[in-house]
């Protein structure tokens, strides 16, 4: 066997640094550290090839899984229905098409006449930033609203049916994803409008059993008190910032993922999706 600095040490340690919300960030470096375990052999310019093969196999992967939820997601949608989103779950947080908005991109390449409103998505704007400026790319007609009017375009009747990402689901279909989205399933349900959840498998934690198990990341008080670095509150404000919220799955009327779709009771439903 070859020398390596690698095999010098008991066990391979890979650092681990991520988000503590997003399970699949964590599903992707754990197939990566799995590799480098599997050839820890190797020399480093062997195993940098090696890993950097495994990764991109995780794009081509991530590419068919973005298509494949769009494809299954587009058949909830009628010709023109108007779709409510929160935060980005789009191609600038996958290899493609996304998740959330790979339904609206799958929908509208098939030719269907869909209408998007994007929540700003506070603190950091990631609806007002990213999902509109995605969606505007490929031709899709959107609109901006701040987070608070989300209820009067429902009552307004604008709304035929909610759609979001998931950083991790549980194993009873709690969903945790960027905060603000359990107030909008709130008010979908009290406005009868169907509110889906569109995620990968490798989002599924079935390690969890309810979503009070999920970590929730805290944010920095400037995120919300100096946010892009204008001072909107007093100095010395307290500040509680949740990166997310769990939305409960008795909220959620489907999962939509690249296996299928699941409806409730998600925790038999979802078991039967993984094992699919």
């Amino acid at each position: 066997m070859r020398h390596s600095p690698l095999n010098s040490n008991p066990l391979l340690i890979i650092s681990l640094t991520s988000r503590p919300t997003a399970v699949n960030l964590f599903w992707a470096l754990d197939r990566i550290s799995r590799t480098a375990e599997e050839n820890r052999c190797l020399q480093i310019p062997e195993l940098k090839e090696v890993l950097l093969a495994e990764a991109l196999e995780i794009i081509a992967e991530d590419k068919a899984m973005c298509r494949a939820i769009g494809q299954h997601g587009m058949a909830l949608l009628n010709e023109n229905d108007t779709i409510l989103t929160h935060c980005n779950a789009g191609g600038l947080a996958t290899s493609d098409y996304g998740t959330a908005l790979a339904v609206m991109f799958s929908a509208h390449k098939a030719g269907k006449q869909i209408q998007v409103y994007a929540d700003e998505t506070r603190p950091l704007l990631q609806g007002a930033r990213l999902t509109t400026w995605e969606l505007m790319q490929a031709g899709i007609d959107v609109t901006l609203i701040c987070d608070n009017m989300a209820a009067q375009v429902m009552k307004e009747g604008k709304i035929q049916c909610v759609i979001v990402g998931a950083d991790r689901i549980a194993a009873n279909g709690d969903t945790a994803n960027k905060i603000g989205t359990y107030n909008v399933a709130i008010l979908a349900e009290a406005h009868g409008i169907p509110f889906y959840v569109a995620a990968p498998t490798s989002t599924l934690d079935f390690a969890l059993e309810t979503g009070a198990e999920i970590p929730i990341e805290q944010r920095a008080a400037e995120e919300v008190t100096k946010g892009f670095g204008k001072l909107t509150a007093p100095e010395g404000v307290k500040v509680y910032s949740p990166a997310f919220d769990v939305t409960p799955a008795a909220l959620v009327t489907a999962i939509i993922t690249e296996k299928g779709i699941a409806r409730a009771p998600y925790t038999e439903n979802l078991n039967a999706l993984r094992d699919s």
